[in-house]
């Protein structure tokens, strides 16, 4: 099991590097210790930078479907918002209300780097913004509303 980076850590605020051999032992290793370290924590997603590594790598796994996305893109979100409350393991036992589009559509490498694309609306569609967000240095405090922040 990995350890989870916690706020104010600057690698959370890094734009992560892109991967550049989705299919390299080391990445491989890398989804295999997230996944571990994911599950550990009873978390949904987890962004490589919040275990120390400046890269585009995401680990998300709801309904019990397990999803790993490197090098990922939003390509579309949809103008509706939904207001849900959030949290992060980088932030441990805070929880924030947050505005993200109800669906989105994003493109990345698999784990075995090849192209996926995955449409979501729901639970799902609200992680992959998080982690995605975690990948640019964007994080979940950045999106509440300032008499939110507060709890921080």
């Amino acid at each position: 099991m990995l350890e989870i980076v916690k706020y104010p850590d600057p690698v959370l605020r890094q734009k992560s590097e892109e991967v550049k051999n989705p299919t390299d032992s080391k990445i491989k290793r890398l989804i295999a210790d997230m996944t571990a370290t994911l599950r550990a924590h009873e978390g949904l997603g987890l962004a490589a930078p919040q275990i120390g590594h400046s890269l585009q790598l995401c680990i998300i796994e709801v309904d019990d479907e397990l999803f790993v996305l490197i090098n990922p893109k939003v390509k579309n979100v949809s103008g509706e918002q939904v207001l849900m409350e959030e949290g992060c393991l980088s932030f441990p036992g805070k929880f924030l209300p947050i505005q993200r589009p109800k669906k989105i559509k994003i493109k990345a490498l698999d784990a075995n780097g090849k192209k996926q694309v995955i449409r979501a609306k729901g639970l799902l569609a609200r992680v992959l913004q998080h982690e995605v967000d975690h990948l640019d240095g964007t994080l979940f405090i950045d999106r509440a509303k300032a008499e939110n922040k507060v709890a921080v």
